[in-house]
């Protein structure tokens, strides 16, 4: 599963409690994008979160 490379937002695991307390195990998957990015030099192809991309501490290239 891919990270983001800002704030390393990655997967999360935890346990999913239904109404009748049946418990299952779950995994909990961040919105990550491949996205081009402007660098020092040019672009360069990176994992972005969608929250890091809205926030604005990435800009496109």
């Amino acid at each position: 599963m891919a990270k983001c490379a800002i704030c390393e937002k990655g997967a999360h695991f935890g346990i999913q409690v239904s109404h009748s307390h049946r418990r299952n195990n779950k995994m909990w998957k961040s919105n990550v994008k491949s996205v081009k990015v402007k660098t020092n030099g040019g672009a360069k192809k990176m994992y972005v979160c969608t929250s890091c991309l809205r926030s604005g501490l990435v800009e496109r290239a």
